[in-house]
């Protein structure tokens, strides 16, 4: 075991890890930890833009962004954290651009800025032009830039070691405990503060946009120690994911003006939003989808419906709309080119002269570690602050997305609460003593990864795996209700007594034994399905993209609130409520 001692730990190289780096290593000591080599982030697989009420194109304020943000939540959103990312946003994007992201630019030379599903102008008025982007690889660039300035910048870089466990002394975070993958070999990094910004755990369900490395360690570590997790029972599903891989289509190509059309060819968005149409929020188009789906109007009766990019039909709305605007090839090549060649790769179909198939695909996480606007970690109904523990990124939940996450937002999320969270740190170490280790600090790590190393029973992760994202795709998914939620439950503890007392795993090595660190993940899965389930059954009402067929309405009399889930000392679940902070826009139907 080799111990590194730092200020700053940082886990997880994606957009919120690399900017807490970026700004906390102007004052102190810093090393991010990445079980990928950080541009292999998932933030590299964000498409369309990245939202900021820069006004580029037409009239736009950070007011009405978070008046949508806010809307797109169902109002679960705490308002005060949505003013904070709304506000930061014009100058984060200012930011980024000045460390040299690429963004596309208008004929004036600003940045470009697209439609995006939900983001309207003067609160709701009609659709507004605010993605700024980089043609649909916004993330992608995103991610490059901030590790160029990382790397300018000193950070240390520990590539392809896979974080497993917090170390925690006198309740307090003093570092983490990583598996070198080349080696087996066990690390700790002994540290004053510690960040978790490990993303979203979309591999519970069978069909996402997720990569197979998003598997949610970083919430699981919490909940493992005690900790809450907030809005678990809110994860996305993007309406539009690639036919029978969920390889994300992104909203971008609806915001260039693409269409979904049922089997029928009707552009069925006008029953479920007449007024915003393909760009209403993502809860209510992925519910849409599935309603077309299930009374047989999917493309040939099969679960699918078709995005239509192309300028023939993408022209003839335009015109019917009365929008002088016309597209072309050239256009469509030019906005969306990653979009096109994932078609042209896995499908064999050419968006600009056939429609893409799409289905609702398993997305984003709207909860997680709960955080407060510094990305500071809080751990009860009074958001008291854990001191020298941080979360950011998709695997936190400052409370800005609420029940349903509007398109963009991600990636401000990252930045915003990344630089915040970073900067927060930096300001915490200079002050902080860092705390003596135990004499073996890494032990009961150890022990549970040797159980695994020779677990010699009859299941084999990938069959419980399977089994776990098919019924939490099943019964957890778009459409929920009290029996299958059950069903999934006690599935899903089914299977996790079988993870614990008869597992199977063939490779005892430690050189890159992807065996064990796939095992670890499921462990962090089961945790994740079971807590996600157990959130969804309590709550008794629908709201953005929790939807219960035995319990179709919102109601916020009873369930304008946020779910806490923590483990208690007897390994049971224990469910609490807090409030939702409401400043400036009082709960109200959703029309679109």
């Amino acid at each position: 075991m080799q111990i590194h001692q730092f200020d700053a730990v940082i886990v997880g190289a994606g957009g919120a890890g690399l900017m807490a780096a970026l700004h906390a290593s102007s004052q102190v000591n810093v090393a991010v930890i990445s079980k990928l080599y950080p541009t292999r982030s998932h933030t590299g697989t964000a498409q369309g833009g990245i939202g900021a009420a820069l006004g580029n194109i037409e009239e736009d304020h950070w007011e009405w962004h978070a008046f949508d943000t806010v809307k797109g939540s169902d109002y679960l959103a705490d308002q005060d954290a949505v003013e904070v990312l709304c506000r930061e946003a014009i100058d984060v994007v200012f930011e980024l651009e000045h460390m040299g992201l690429p963004f596309d630019r208008i004929e004036n030379g600003t940045i470009s800025q697209r439609r995006f599903g939900g983001h309207t102008s003067n609160f709701g008025e009609k659709p507004v032009h605010r993605a700024c982007h980089a043609a649909d690889r916004t993330g992608h660039m995103i991610l490059q830039t901030l590790y160029q300035q990382c790397v300018k910048n000193n950070v240390r870089f520990f590539d392809e070691f896979h974080v497993i466990d917090l170390v925690m002394q006198a309740s307090k975070p003093a570092g983490v405990i990583a598996v070198e993958l080349a080696s087996g070999e066990l690390h700790v990094f002994h540290a004053r503060a510690v960040m978790i910004a490990t993303g979203g755990w979309g591999r519970v369900w069978q069909i996402s946009s997720n990569g197979y490395t998003a598997t949610g360690e970083g919430a699981s570590m919490v909940l493992r120690q005690g900790l809450p997790l907030e809005d678990l029972e809110f994860y996305q599903f993007h309406p539009t994911g690639l036919y029978k891989m969920g390889i994300l289509i992104t909203e971008g190509v609806r915001g260039e003006g693409g269409i979904l059309l049922n089997g029928r060819g009707e552009r069925f968005m006008e029953r479920y939003a007449p007024h915003i149409k393909d760009l209403a929020g993502r809860d209510v188009i992925s519910r849409a989808i599935y309603l077309e789906i299930r009374e047989g109007r999917g493309i040939d009766g099969r679960d699918y419906v078709y995005l239509d990019v192309t300028p023939e039909t993408v022209n003839k709305c335009l015109a019917t709309a009365g929008e002088p605007r016309r597209i072309d090839r050239h256009y469509v090549e030019s906005k969306l080119p990653d979009i096109l060649d994932f078609c042209r790769t896995y499908l064999g179909i050419d968006p600009v002269e056939a429609p893409i198939p799409v289905q609702p695909t398993a997305h984003y996480a709207m909860g997680g570690i709960p955080t407060n606007a510094n990305a500071e970690v809080v751990i009860d109904t009074g958001n008291s602050v854990l001191p020298g523990l941080y979360a950011a990124g998709e695997c936190a939940c400052a409370s800005v997305h609420g029940a349903n996450r509007l398109g963009t937002n991600s990636l401000v999320d990252l930045v915003v609460f990344g630089r915040r969270g970073g900067q927060a740190m930096a300001e915490y170490c200079m002050g902080a003593n860092i705390d003596a280790l135990s004499e073996d600090p890494a032990g009961a790590v150890q022990a549970r990864l040797d159980r695994l190393r020779h677990a010699n029973g009859k299941f084999r992760v990938a069959e419980l795996r399977g089994r776990m994202q098919q019924v939490m795709s099943e019964h957890v998914g778009v459409f929920r209700e009290a029996q299958g939620m059950q069903q999934a439950i006690d599935t899903i503890r089914e299977l996790k007594d079988h993870y614990q007392n008869d597992l199977l795993l063939e490779d005892r090595g430690y050189v890159f034994n992807s065996d064990l660190m796939e095992a670890w993940e499921l462990g962090s899965l089961l945790d994740l399905s079971e807590a996600t389930a157990v959130s969804a059954l309590a709550r008794r009402e629908s709201r953005g993209a929790h939807a219960r067929e035995d319990c179709p309405d919102r109601d916020d009399e009873k369930w304008l609130k946020h779910t806490l889930i923590r483990r208690a000392d007897a390994g049971e679940l224990k469910l609490d409520y807090k409030p939702v902070v409401i400043t400036d826009y009082q709960p109200k139907e959703r029309v679109y």
